[in-house]
């Protein structure tokens, strides 16, 4: 019998964001990429830094939401 190994494609940041938005209480942006830039220190994936990842479900849901805009915006300015 052949197994095959558990090989996720990353999702779209936006679309986990719009995911996240629908959900009670608000849920996680992870793209299933989790690993941090060593020059940036944020996620390749959801572009949180390690602090907003350990926080991030300790965060109230007006919090997340604004964390989501933030997270949009430094994708943008690094993947110029």
């Amino acid at each position: 019998m052949t197994t095959t190994p558990d090989i996720r494609t990353p999702l779209d940041l936006a679309f986990t964001i719009e995911r996240a938005k629908t959900q009670q209480p608000v849920g996680s942006p992870c793209t299933d990429v989790c690993k941090l830039d060593a020059d940036t220190g944020l996620c390749l994936g959801c572009f949180r830094s390690r602090g907003e990842i350990k926080t991030f479900r300790a965060m109230d849901d007006a919090a997340k939401l604004a964390l989501f805009d933030e997270l949009l915006a430094r994708r943008a300015a690094i993947t110029k």
